[in-house]
């Protein structure tokens, strides 16, 4: 019974929905064409997306423009009007936002499209893993940045690798505010000076604590409050080029070690000694921390739950975890253990979809166009999971109960019922539904689309299947 199930398990679980025909190219056995996919990075190749120090720099200097105007306006006594004042706030939004659009609006397309859609579910898991949110000034132009310069070129990597990418990319140090960390002992606070425009003179524990309780360990992974404060000590100095009010200069918008700020001497971090060794004394620390059996059982737990339960069997934790250690962390290898485990081919349909996933199915499974511009993002606003917005450096939950209420279905009936009419009779929704559900088709589902009045119903009905909306 569990053979026929493979190729639907394959490309609804692993993948992000079927496309047309691809159950067929899936074959009896989804575990060869899931590891074929475990080669190269998932690169988002697009000419038109702008380098993370390209963006941060031109904002920089839209932002010093936008400074220099308002002392100008104030030196002069000139008070603003209301709408001149609103012109001035929208600059930067208004350059960061197309930027936005963009960035979204590829990654959906490369999703819709891939013909290695595991591949692009992990760069989903890992930049939900690594989550930031657009509601931050910069972030909305930096998130995509992050995802594609960070994320993508790790994905089959090592994750030390990707943590150390991650945690030196100016969008994660601004969104944790790492820029403004500032040793006691450093030698801007020694000498009493306030360099680069830094309003005080202290430590900032955001990044420390997220890398520790979110990226790494996990809570309960064996970290104290001590280990945070001398951990944000180790990663001072972690700043970017012209961040800060700091001069104009040509590594503006780059990660940047600021020895000036950096806390100096020898820390103790989760029982371990670091010598001083500027910016290498936090890569050792980061170093460590991958390899930590803590992180590895956190790893294990979250791809365990992304991929086949809710609640994540206890036997696939440990194993993948295990891997995870006897391989250093290396990626592809969890990968190929997770897709080998027993219980992932089992439990058909134990994931619901979040809306993100459901939306990319729907484009995948009627051959819908991803088009430039504000359309894309409309749906997935529309159903509460705004590309990179998830609130909280926790980023989206990955859990049924969080995604399954009786609003949420109905927004989702909504847009089905939506898609339908605008698809009109250009989808045969009977011939779909086998080839993208295979064995996951129920009677019940097929008997409702062959009784549509409609052809536009029938594939509001597919759409609204209760096996299309999990996976």
């Amino acid at each position: 019974m569990l053979q026929p199930l493979n190729p639907a398990i394959a490309a609804n679980r692993f993948g992000l929905g079927a496309r047309p025909r691809e159950l067929a190219v899936i074959g009896g056995d989804g575990r060869d064409w899931l590891r074929a996919q475990l080669t190269t990075a998932p690169l988002l190749a697009d000419a038109a997306l702008r380098s993370s120090a390209d963006i941060l720099a031109q904002g920089l200097v839209l932002q010093r423009q936008i400074q220099a105007a308002r002392r100008n306006g104030a030196l002069a006594n000139v008070t603003a009007s209301d709408a001149a004042t609103a012109a001035e706030l929208q600059k930067l939004p208004q350059y960061l936002r197309p930027i936005y659009v963009s960035e979204v609006t590829a990654r959906f397309a490369e999703a819709v499209s891939s013909e290695r859609p595991l591949a692009e579910r992990l760069v989903q898991f890992w930049s939900n893993h690594f989550a930031v949110s657009v509601d931050k000034q910069y972030l909305a132009g930096l998130a995509g940045s992050l995802e594609r310069e960070a994320i993508r070129p790790h994905v089959f990597g090592s994750f030390n690798d990707m943590l150390l990418s991650v945690e030196t990319h100016p969008a994660m140090l601004l969104y944790l505010d790492n820029q403004q960390s500032v040793g006691p002992h450093s030698e801007v606070a020694l000498r009493g000076q306030r360099r680069g425009g830094l309003r005080r003179i202290g430590i900032n524990e955001n990044l420390a604590r997220e890398i520790l309780e979110l990226h790494t360990l996990g809570v309960g992974g064996g970290y104290t409050q001590a280990d945070v404060t001398t951990f944000a000590q180790v990663i001072t100095g972690w700043s970017i080029g012209g961040a800060g009010g700091r001069p104009a200069g040509a590594e503006d918008g780059k990660f940047e070690f600021r020895a000036d700020v950096h806390e100096p001497g020898a820390k103790v971090v989760l029982g371990t000694r670091y010598p001083d060794a500027g910016f290498g004394q936090g890569v050792t620390v980061l170093r460590d921390l991958a390899h930590h059996r803590s992180t590895a059982h956190f790893i294990a737990t979250k791809l365990t739950r992304h991929f086949i339960a809710d609640e994540p069997p206890a036997p696939v934790v440990e194993r993948l975890a295990r891997v995870f250690m006897q391989t250093g962390g290396d990626l592809p290898s969890v990968y190929r253990a997770l897709i080998d485990s027993r219980e992932a081919w089992q439990q058909p349909l134990a994931k619901y979809k979040t809306p993100v996933d459901y939306i990319i199915s729907g484009y995948r499974g009627l051959g819908l166009p991803v088009d430039a511009g504000r359309a894309p993002l409309a749906p997935f606003e529309l159903l509460g999971q705004r590309t990179w917005q998830p609130g909280s450096p926790a980023g989206w939950p990955d859990r049924s109960a969080d995604w399954d209420g009786a609003s949420a279905l109905m927004k989702r009936i909504e847009w089905a019922d939506a898609v339908g009419q605008r698809l009109g009779n250009r989808r045969d929704a009977q011939q779909l539904a086998p080839d993208l559900l295979g064995a996951n088709l129920t009677d019940t589902t097929r008997s409702a689309i062959a009784h549509a009045a409609t052809a536009s119903q029938a594939v509001t009905l597919l759409l609204s299947a209760p096996e299309f909306m999990r996976r």
